[in-house]
């Protein structure tokens, strides 16, 4: 239902079923921070460069600031705040750019991670991940702080457990 300004959206936000108001040209960045309160979507860029702002949205990652939120009704939408287990344990890649200290500021960290698990859960398994193959998919997300190195360190970790999990699961 809309009237000329507004739009009822219906979507599923980090597993939980959502439902708004919100002005057609509202972006989907800006329906996740100023309404739902998921501030852990960044806006950097404002032009899907950065990569700060991407979410998965039905498991495939795609940049929120270029989205309107209309176009998110009757989709499944995980931000940051939806990464983790219920139990709260860490996801293998959120739990590898701890270890491997592959953040410093921060401000690109959640985009770097939702890119991340949406590559290693879809990627090929068949061969083994190198640092250049990371680097290449990574390479549509900028982090001023840091020189990649450790990032890259973090998805090589996190990619053998992630293949792991697949393998015991009956996945590729």
């Amino acid at each position: 239902m809309s009237n000329a300004n507004t739009t009822v959206v219906n979507m599923v936000v980090n597993g939980q079923k959502v439902t708004g108001s919100v002005p057609d040209r509202k972006l989907l960045c800006d329906f996740l921070r100023e309404d739902l309160v998921l501030t852990g979507t960044h806006v950097g860029c404002e032009q899907g460069v950065c990569g700060a702002c991407t979410v998965l949205i039905d498991n495939r990652p795609a940049r929120s600031c270029l989205m309107f939120a209309v176009q998110a009704d009757g989709r499944t939408i995980t931000t940051i705040e939806g990464i983790s287990s219920p139990d709260g344990s860490l996801h293998p890649v959120q739990r590898a750019f701890h270890e491997n200290h592959a953040l410093q500021c921060g401000f690109c960290t959640p985009g770097f991670v939702i890119n991340s698990i949406a590559y290693l859960e879809q990627r090929d398994t068949s061969e083994p991940l190198s640092e250049d193959e990371v680097r290449e998919h990574l390479s549509g997300s900028v982090c001023r702080c840091t020189g990649y190195t450790n990032i890259v360190r973090a998805v090589v970790q996190a990619a053998a457990e992630v293949d792991g999990q697949r393998a015991e699961g009956g996945g590729e």
